[in-house]
């Protein structure tokens, strides 16, 4: 008897389902699968997706519209993603956008006709260094031009025909040698093994290693906090949703030192006493996960991963990758934990904070991708190796994202330490006339302000450096900053679910000359506001830019202001 398509897709779903537990943590790869099928995940499938694990609907269905990847309509063959941060757009995006409509007759969010061409914007996919860039599907290419449009598109058409896959085109920049090219493969680990986890907690606290996420909290002092958690079961995940906007050092590491940075999860589970591992990956890598898989699988095969690692009685540590849907907010470690969870990746309240109460109510320790390989650095050479180099209170080496108006774009590694100035003069950036550290969600600093250093006693722990010329209109930096901010606003809380819209309407205006003297001021006032009541890092460091241009820029505000 003949299957409906409704029965051939309940049967598909079911064989799914079944590859996973029936629990709401299983829902996004779940939701993966279905559009890996499909192309996209219909009404009917999350239906019946809710019947076999006993989720409402309306719960999937919030779940599945929150996150950009999953498309809830049908999409062409290919899905073309052109990326729109700043970087891109300041080197040319626009133009291939334009190329892009041209050959395929559509606009974009629109689909061709024959059914084999999407077009979308995407907000970043960590390759700043060589933009203007995009992705096909999962294959990525960089370094677009106009020549190399109408190329790629008969490629797609070709691979399509002949069922090849589609190659990508990306050159990576990493403009000096990185520090974990010198590693020997699994030192570290094989010397953690011979210390206690007390050892290896004190090693860490003594390099005075700190998270190389964004917020810098001290790396030994959470672990011990973790290690102190009484719990039968403990979680280590790998925060690898390199979101913001000009940061690309993740993807670099991903690629080339997935071993070395798999060797630090697994010392970082020695320490704290946690049996799974989990790597978050942002939909933008999936092109990655292959590499990353064939790591996982050659660890295990070799007895570094699995049960007794090393021979070490009890010491049992799994990893595994979750694939990530495409949410900046989701770099914030508790909406990362929302979303393993099966939830939209909304940030909670804290405290209880992770370490404490994390993933499946256990202790939970979340680090970002540079921090994990930094620690398998140190403890093959020592903390006081790692010690030595920085400054003070800014310890060890660092990965530095640098994009934007400048001749040697790339990825610098480099001690802390070093001044905005002496940065641009490495870069080729020297006539900047401003640089942003630390990403979208960082901060704006004038030329008056380019002798201060990269440190986290000074500018703070940002690693994205984003230079711009003596020609750049800051406004309209600050517009695309914030049209970023209001897409990607969780919407959990009103100061930054309205209060990003208040702003960019507001910079709107200044650029039109369209915005008064008070008005003004309303807008910096509701800046302090959301910094001060905004739930999460996102609605807090939104308001920035405008601050930024108001303390060192104002004249570009003045000119264009209406009297």
């Amino acid at each position: 008897m003949l299957l409906t398509e409704q029965e051939k897709t309940k049967e598909f779903i079911g064989e799914v389902v079944n590859k996973y537990p029936r629990q709401a943590s299983s829902l996004l790869s779940i939701l993966w699968a279905v559009q890996v099928e499909y192309g996209y995940v219909s009404d009917f499938s999350m239906q019946y997706i809710g019947d076999l694990l006993d989720i409402s609907p309306a719960k999937i269905y919030g779940v599945a519209t929150f996150y950009h990847f999953i498309n809830r309509k049908p999409q062409g063959k290919f899905i073309i993603r052109l990326s729109r941060d700043i970087a891109s757009i300041m080197k040319g995006a626009l133009v291939i956008a334009r190329q892009l409509e041209n050959i395929l007759g559509i606009p974009f969010g629109e689909t061709t006709t024959d059914g084999m061409f999407t077009l979308r914007w995407v907000n970043g996919i960590g390759l700043d260094d060589q933009v203007p860039a995009m992705l096909v599907n999962n294959t990525a290419f960089s370094n677009l031009t106009s020549l190399a449009i109408p190329q790629i598109i008969e490629e797609c058409k070709t691979t399509y025909q002949t069922h090849q896959p589609l190659v990508g085109k990306c050159k990576e920049t990493v403009t000096n040698t990185l520090t974990y090219a010198e590693h020997q493969s699994n030192s570290g680990l094989r010397k953690a093994v011979q210390l206690s986890p007390e050892q290896v907690l004190a090693e860490i606290a003594s390099s005075g290693l700190c998270g190389r996420g964004g917020a810098g909290f001290p790396t030994g002092k959470k672990w011990k906090i973790a290690a102190s958690m009484k719990s039968d079961m403990k979680y280590l995940i790998c925060n690898a949703d390199e979101g913001e906007p000009g940061t690309f050092k993740d993807r670099v590491i991903l690629s080339r030192f997935a071993d070395t940075l798999m060797e630090g999860m697994t010392i970082a589970a020695y320490a704290i006493g946690a049996s799974q591992g989990i790597i978050y990956l942002r939909a933008e890598y999936a092109y990655i996960r292959p590499q990353l898989e064939q790591v996982l699988k050659v660890r295990q095969e070799a007895g570094l991963l699995g049960e007794n690692i090393l021979g070490i009685p009890n010491f049992t540590f799994e990893i595994r990758i979750q694939m990530g849907a495409g949410a900046y907010v989701c770099g914030e470690e508790t909406a990362l934990i929302e979303s393993l969870e099966g939830n939209r990746g909304e940030p909670r309240d804290r405290p209880p904070y992770p370490v404490e109460v994390g993933l499946d109510g256990k202790p939970t320790v979340v680090n970002n991708v540079e921090t994990l390989a930094t620690v398998s650095m140190i403890l093959e050479r020592g903390a006081a190796w790692f010690s030595n180099m920085g400054t003070e209170r800014s310890k060890g080496f660092k990965l530095f994202s640098v994009s934007g108006d400048c001749l040697r774009p790339g990825l610098y590694d480099l001690p802390w330490g070093h001044s905005i100035s002496e940065i641009l003069m490495l870069v080729g950036g020297e006539h900047a006339k401003a640089v942003q550290v630390g990403g979208y969600s960082g901060k704006l600093w004038p030329a008056s302000a380019f002798g201060r250093r990269l440190a986290y006693e000074d500018l703070g722990p940002g690693s994205s450096i984003i230079i711009y010329g003596p020609e750049r209109d800051l406004l309209w930096v600050a517009q695309y900053y914030l049209e970023f901010f209001v897409e990607e606003s969780c919407g959990q809380c009103i100061p930054c679910r309205d209060g990003n819209v208040v702003l960019l309407n507001g910079i709107r205006a200044l650029r039109d000359g369209r915005c008064s003297e008070q008005q003004l001021t309303e807008l910096l006032d509701l800046a302090d506001t959301m910094r001060l009541t905004a739930k999460c890092g996102l609605g807090q460091s939104s308001p920035n830019i405008l601050i930024a241009l108001n303390q060192y820029f104002r004249d570009e505000l003045i000119t264009r202001r209406k009297e």
